[in-house]
């Protein structure tokens, strides 16, 4: 049965590792990885319905699963926003799809990053969540450059059952997530 090689990291690398640095006797106290959300605005997309339906095709080929988009709830005159309006595109990551996406992640769009120096570590949110932002989706081998008309960035949630920053941040680091190096 096929299994993705970072899933198979984890078990008998990540796992290990972990278990042996934090002190923990019980391989279920080792924190995993749960879910990985994307998310992309499109703050255009309020004049042009088209933008919004371009992202929900582009951020299905980047994950690998269809992207639904994101619906306003309540109208706000000053953005022409009305509600129940499209203004964005989301999609959740489980299971291999999404192992396989932060290889790919890691692998192959991070370093397709311009001038790129690592992951910055302030995206934590105090309860082992971590949430990175990327300015353009063109890093993703799978979009074609030639028929993008517009550059959109997006958001990547990492949600685990870390109980702080700290092992959240190891273990990202422990499944190839370059984080940036600072001295604290």
């Amino acid at each position: 049965m096929y299994s993705p090689s970072l899933k198979n990291k984890y078990r008998n690398d990540v796992v290990p590792t972990l278990k042996e640095k934090f002190g923990w006797t019980n391989v279920m106290q080792v924190p995993k990885l749960q879910k990985i959300c994307l998310n992309q605005g499109v703050g255009r997309g309020v004049a042009d319905k088209k933008l919004v339906d371009t992202a929900v095709q582009e951020m299905t080929l980047i994950a690998g699963q269809q992207a639904i988009p994101t619906i306003s709830r309540k109208a706000i005159s000053n953005f022409k926003l009305r509600e129940d309006m499209a203004i964005g595109c989301k999609v959740t990551l489980r299971g291999d799809n999404m192992y396989e996406f932060l290889e790919r992640l890691v692998a192959i769009s991070l370093p397709r990053v311009r001038d790129f120096q690592g992951v910055s570590d302030k995206g934590f949110d105090g309860r082992g969540n971590y949430t990175m932002g990327v300015t353009e989706q063109i890093i993703f081998p799978e979009i074609d450059i030639d028929k993008v008309n517009t550059i959109n960035g997006m958001d990547i949630t990492f949600v685990t059952t870390a109980k702080n920053d700290v092992e959240c941040l190891e273990l990202l680091k422990e499944l190839g997530i370059p984080f940036k190096n600072q001295n604290k």
